[in-house]
């Protein structure tokens, strides 16, 4: 991974200021004479900066996305815990970690971090925009930003806003770290416990009744305690707690929660998104009850320039990670037009 050191102030949108921030980044592939070869990948929630990773199939050599003919950037997110400035981070003042005294950041904030990364990498025009989650709220948020910077547009499993369903998600989430009594001590590994439950209330969301019905049930009727559902959540938030931050993911969560592609610019969700040029493709996810097709609809429908394609899966929202064979398929066809 690599390291952008922005020794400058950096102000954020609730008016605090940053004595200075870090962002990791991964880079695949080179930056072409013409720096006209540019894929920027935007991740979600808990997700980090090698994309390559996590968005296995998709991104990578002899992939679609390939570093062979693309110059791929993916960057940490503000806020987050792998490689640029959270709560984890060192406050340059006192010292010390910050934990829970990092200021609450925004997806705008997240944006401005990035531009700033772009401009340090020599980037002009970033030929590909994709997002999908939490990474398609800084994609879109990054082509109000940037108009003329970002030449096509890639979401899926996202909005642009954040719904009342999605804060309410969240906001349970937020409740169980904070229920946990470590929560806020000056501690990596304060709240622990709780994130480990707020994970488990995300995993319902990012499944459906029917994948649990067909992977977790258990074949022994007679079984009264120690169930394959509950063998499956405990096992998914002790795998979290391991490689993420309760910090983090409060504040992180919180950031989704303000998510309003009109917020502070006078007009309505409408008007934003008409004001959107870019050539875009959205995907949906007919299963997906945490980011759900009526806000992709209601996307393509009001995008200047917008293609949707509506695809089957049976993971919910977690499908714009997992169908990786549909996706491109639909994203190669795109391309080519």
């Amino acid at each position: 991974m690599n390291i952008f050191h922005h020794k400058q102030q950096f102000s954020l949108e609730n008016g605090t200021v940053l004595p200075e921030i870090q962002i990791g980044y991964h880079t695949y592939g080179s930056l072409n004479a013409a720096k006209d070869n540019v894929v920027w990948i935007c991740h979600a929630l808990t997700a980090n900066a090698d994309v390559a990773d996590w968005w296995k199939g998709l991104v990578g050599s002899g992939y679609l996305i390939n570093p062979e003919k693309y110059f791929i950037v993916c960057a940490n997110i503000l806020g987050s815990c792998y490689g640029s400035t959270g709560p984890l981070s060192n406050n340059p003042v006192t010292g010390a970690p910050y934990y829970a005294s990092f200021p609450s950041v925004t997806i705008r904030d997240m944006v401005n971090a990035h531009i700033l990364l772009r401009k340090a990498l020599g980037i002009d025009q970033i030929f590909l925009l994709m997002g999908g989650s939490m990474g398609g709220y800084q994609a879109l948020e990054w082509c109000m930003m940037e108009n003329t910077v970002i030449q096509k547009l890639f979401l899926i499993a996202t909005s642009p806003s954040e719904s009342a369903w999605g804060v309410a998600v969240h906001t349970a989430q937020r409740l169980a770290i904070e229920a946990d009594s470590t929560w806020q001590d000056r501690s990596q590994t304060a709240g622990g416990k709780g994130l480990k439950a707020a994970r488990a209330i995300g995993m319902l969301t990012y499944r459906n009744y029917g994948i649990y019905q067909e992977k977790q049930t258990d074949p022994d009727p007679e079984k009264i305690d120690n169930f394959r559902a509950s063998s499956y959540l405990q096992y998914q938030g002790d795998k979290l707690v391991k490689r993420f931050n309760a910090f983090s993911y409060w504040l992180l969560t919180k950031s989704m929660d303000s998510h309003h592609l009109g917020r502070g610019r006078g007009v309505d969700l409408i008007q934003a998104l008409t004001s959107i040029k870019q050539k875009t493709l959205i995907i949906g996810i007919h299963s997906d009850i945490l980011c759900p097709l009526d806000e992709q609809r209601f996307m393509a429908n009001h995008l200047t320039n917008a293609t949707l394609v509506e695809i089957d899966s049976a993971y919910g929202h977690d499908g714009f990670i997992i169908e990786t064979t549909q996706i491109i398929n639909n994203l190669i066809h795109w391309l080519e037009k």
